[in-house]
């Protein structure tokens, strides 16, 4: 089958599987018929592993990651029995803060990845050479999201 595919087809079904995270780029050069320097090429040029990092730590878990931050500090101006924090004490919550409420209000990467993601398996289901063609346009939306 990959011999019929372009290379952006090959470019494209492999950044597919590595975003799904269950195979290793060796299993995927090999499945998608490319040699795994190209496969590693494909994946630094189009930062992949920050992609599938963004895909598999949800918005909620991030916002709960920095509410714990939050506490964690608290707790440890409590412990030393200040009433306040320092400058940068305050400096840090009051960033962690900010980044609660913009995570809050807008959608996140991986918010847009989670669906993208969704509707290219449904419509590999269906369509694998229309799945293939849009999961082009999906990665320029969020190339473009990053900036």
């Amino acid at each position: 089958m990959s011999k019929t595919l372009t290379n952006q087809q090959k470019k494209d079904w492999a950044k597919m599987l590595y975003m799904q995270g269950e195979l290793q780029s060796r299993q995927i050069a090999e499945k998608v018929g490319v040699s795994p320097v190209t496969m590693s090429k494909w994946s630094k040029e189009g930062n992949w592993e920050m992609l599938r990092a963004a895909v598999t730590t949800t918005r909620e878990e991030q916002i709960r990651n920095l509410y714990m931050q939050i506490a964690e500090m608290n707790k440890a101006i409590a412990e030393r029995g200040d009433k306040y924090a320092t400058s940068a004490e305050a400096d840090t919550i009051n960033k962690l803060s900010a980044a609660i409420a913009k995570m809050e209000g807008d959608y996140g990467i991986a918010d847009i990845i989670s669906v993208s993601k969704q509707i290219l398996f449904w419509l590999r289901k269906r369509d694998p050479q229309k799945a293939i063609e849009l999961s082009y346009y999906f990665d320029e939306f969020v190339k473009e999201k990053l900036r």
